[in-house]
């Protein structure tokens, strides 16, 4: 019988199957090592297979897709509603298999080795900006202890750094060279982190969605690659608001007898994005609070009824639905006209 729909759970060195036919008889149901799966998959006839969209995931839906299959790779989150009682690689696989082949089932777009490329530079310039903070936060902590204490912020280091340099801080000599080896440790990293924003530059000014993306008020070349590189295709979402809400920019339901209940947002989806949307959000906030200017009228009006942190989560929901607009007309970010006072 030939095999209609495969379902893979894939895994560093052992890859488990579940292969059905046409009328959803199990025909397959076997383990493979890592070298054996490509081979397997090159004498198999084109079918649909189903991978759940975790670590590898993108490169394994490219290799096969290279023999003519039908890759779909879905959520982990949705695969979950398929998953029997235990959990292990066959049931994992089951699942999978299952859930690929539901006519209501979001699947997740295979990403280029480009957009990986792009997304593998944003993660790094991540990783480097959190061991910085933990680096300064750790210098903070030790030259306090002997009385020494600066305002909070990353631009006030240098002002620590001068006083860990000052003979008349009384800072012992053990400490002290400890204390130097963690400062050249964050020079090194500002130096790594500005290199690699120097190529998030570089790559979104080469990018054409990504130059269209950076016109959006608050959306710089890191938000704007980092959202060109993640959403390879957004015609997926129906609407802007569809974006929000896969951004978890929306807030969270639990309503019952016909009564709406809203809470907080959802935090659902990519996390890294929500959070570039957001900071840049806040430096609109900050613009709009010292300009005053017209075009910040909307922004300062729910500033006056509502937190600062929650207009920021609302123009980060407003400019997702404008990122969608953008990348679906292929156009650049209009002013919204302002309208004289009578």
């Amino acid at each position: 019988m030939q095999v209609t729909t495969i379902g893979l759970d894939v895994a560093k060195r052992v890859f488990q199957i579940h292969g059905v036919e046409a009328a959803g008889a199990v025909v397959i149901r076997r383990k493979l090592r890592r070298s054996e799966l490509l081979q397997f998959f090159a004498h198999l006839a084109p079918c649909l297979v189903g991978i759940e969209a975790c670590a590898t995931a993108h490169f394994w839906a490219r290799e096969l897709g290279a023999f003519g299959h039908q890759v779909r790779l879905v959520p982990p989150s949705y695969v979950k509603a398929y998953l029997k009682r235990g959990k292990n690689d066959a049931a994992d696989a089951e699942a999978i298999c299952e859930a690929v082949t539901r006519p209501n089932m979001r699947f997740v777009p295979v990403k280029t080795v480009e957009q990986q490329g792009v997304l593998v530079l944003h993660r790094a310039r991540e990783l480097l900006v959190r061991q910085r903070t933990m680096l300064v936060n750790g210098l903070r902590a030790h030259m306090a202890e002997f009385g020494i204490v600066v305002p909070q912020g990353i631009q006030r280091l240098p002002e620590l750094v001068a006083l860990l340099e000052d003979e008349k801080t009384g800072i012992p000599q053990i400490a002290h060279e400890v204390l130097a080896a963690m400062v050249v440790q964050i020079n090194n990293l500002t130096t790594s982190i500005r290199q690699m924003e120097k190529r998030i530059v570089a790559w979104c000014r080469t990018n054409a969605a990504a130059r269209r993306l950076s016109t959006i008020p608050g959306v710089g070349p890191i938000t704007a690659s980092a959202l060109a590189a993640t959403i390879t295709d957004p015609t997926l979402f129906r609407s802007g608001r569809h974006l929000a809400a896969w951004l978890g920019l929306v807030p969270r339901q639990h309503s019952t007898g016909g009564k709406a209940k809203l809470g907080r947002i959802t935090k659902m989806g990519d996390q890294y994005l929500r959070k570039l949307l957001i900071v840049g959000m806040t430096a609109v906030i900050r613009s709009a609070r010292r300009t005053k200017a017209p075009a910040f009228a909307w922004v300062n009006a729910l500033l006056e009824r509502r937190p600062a942190r929650l207009v920021s989560v609302a123009l980060a929901n407003k400019a997702a639905r404008i990122a969608w607009a953008i990348l679906i007309r292929g156009e650049t970010y209009r002013a919204p006209a302002i309208t004289a006072a009578a």
